[in-house]
């Protein structure tokens, strides 16, 4: 059982109603909440309501295969039968104007998943029935199922929306959400703000449920997913197994860095590495641990809280001093780096950051291994995302791992920085699309520790 919820655009709701659903079920059901696209935020909306932690799905990441295979693990480990996909953006927007890639519509396809519209209707009546009708010609291999209507008036406004799209569309309305402002949440410049660091945020989803219990046809919605149709054949693995030694991996994980893929943990897991968290915020000191892995996150929020933790700073500093294996991304890189707007971080690298008012890069990203190092080797091609609002202040000669063929990086279109064997970056990478990262950062935790 799945359902795809799309929008018709960004900003039609998608993630309030998505997370709203998956609460209402989560009540009588098991939910596994999927997002398409590179997005680390909507998901920790999603893992709170269901209790399951939300995993990632992405064409541009991985193949049709892995698709499939990272779909029906997620229903295994949280012993599901209920997988509920969040979309990215509007459902046919991906990386071309022509082609799938990237897109809502590329997932839905390789899980022959059937797919319901979230729809803004405001202002909107008959030509709501007419963007209904354009979304399903576009694409006939597309099974749209249901629309959900938002921001409706009033009970007028919506019944006569709703036999508009039906009747001229074909499509079953399955409920339409008023204006309220319960169902909207504070935004930040990368998106809604991430759940854990919301105390209340609790309360926001399970008004979002109410909402939904009381607009959304649920035994609809049910009913289209039950009648989903077989998943396509092929399996594809998303991840290389090849270390043999266990091994201990430092993972950055708190209120401030939160940005992990949860199939790139579970990858270095498999690849018999002992996950250990800690927290650069509250701890004083790095476990006893062979190497280090700093995801992304806010760290320029808390940077007079990271500055002041000083010994937590200066045990990174020796941790790379020491020539152990550190790897860091976006976030977990500004961290590295001497200062964070001009307060004082670890000093593995002697730049600065600093923060810009508007984006520095907002792309998807093909990496190509300009030097071997803890993660890929030379002439190696790797896929992933960049997004970010900081820019470093290099200095000197440095010395970079990556090439990047498509997107920004660092410099020149250059990422990776490194030094010793830590190598920071501003890549995001999604194990499925660097399959070799967690087999390569337990070999090289690995063969220091020995």
């Amino acid at each position: 059982m799945r359902i795809v919820l799309a929008g018709t655009g960004s900003g039609v709701g998608k993630t309030t109603i998505s997370t709203g659903i998956m609460r209402a079920l989560s009540k009588k059901y098991k939910v596994q909440p999927f997002k398409v696209g590179p997005d680390y935020i909507d998901p920790t909306y999603h893992t709170l309501a269901t209790g399951n932690p939300s995993r990632n799905l992405d064409t541009f990441f991985m193949s049709d295969g892995q698709i499939r295979q990272s779909f029906e693990r997620g229903l295994k480990n949280s012993k599901s039968n209920l997988g509920i996909i969040e979309g990215v953006r509007g459902l046919y927007e991906g990386l071309s104007p022509i082609t799938d890639v990237g897109n809502t519509a590329s997932v839905a396809k390789a899980l022959n998943s059937p797919v319901i519209l979230i729809l803004n209707s405001r202002s909107l009546v008959k030509s709501a029935a007419a963007i209904v009708l354009g979304f399903k010609t576009l694409d006939p291999q597309i099974k749209i199922r249901g629309v959900i209507l938002n921001q409706v008036k009033n009970k007028k406004h919506f019944l006569k929306t709703k036999e508009s799209v039906e009747k001229l569309s074909g499509t079953e309305v399955i409920g339409g959400l008023p204006r309220s402002d319960e169902i909207s949440v504070e935004q930040r410049h990368l998106g809604l703000v991430p759940a854990v660091e919301r105390e209340n945020i609790k309360g926001y989803i399970e008004k979002w449920g109410k909402v939904i219990e009381e607009n959304i046809d649920l035994d609809c919605l049910l009913t289209i997913m039950k009648e989903s149709h077989k998943i396509p054949k092929g399996r594809e693995d998303i991840w290389l197994k090849e270390n043999p030694n266990k091994v201990k991996i430092g993972v950055a994980l708190d209120e401030i860095f939160t940005f992990y893929y949860k199939e790139n943990l579970e990858a270095l897991t498999d690849n018999n590495a002992e996950i250990v968290p800690f927290s650069p915020y509250h701890d004083e000191e790095l476990p006893d641990v062979d190497a280090l892995y700093f995801g992304g996150g806010y760290p320029e929020i808390f940077s007079t809280e990271l500055e002041s933790n000083q010994s937590m700073r200066m045990s990174v500093k020796k941790f790379h001093l020491e020539g152990r294996p550190i790897y860091a991304e976006c976030g977990g890189l500004m961290y590295l780096t001497r200062s964070i707007n001009h307060k004082e971080m670890c000093n593995v690298f002697s730049f600065d950051s600093i923060m810009t008012k508007k984006p520095q890069a907002l792309s998807y990203v093909i990496a190509k291994t300009k030097n071997d190092n803890i993660i890929t080797k030379k002439d190696e091609i790797f896929h992933g995302h960049e997004f970010h609002y900081s820019k470093l202040l290099l200095k000197g000669k440095n010395s970079f791992a990556f090439e990047i063929l498509r997107g920004k990086g660092i410099k020149n279109s250059l990422d990776g920085i490194m030094s010793k064997n830590t190598v920071a970056s501003y890549v995001h990478t999604h194990v499925a699309a660097c399959p070799q990262f967690a087999s390569n950062l337990a070999i090289s935790a690995s063969e220091i520790s020995n």
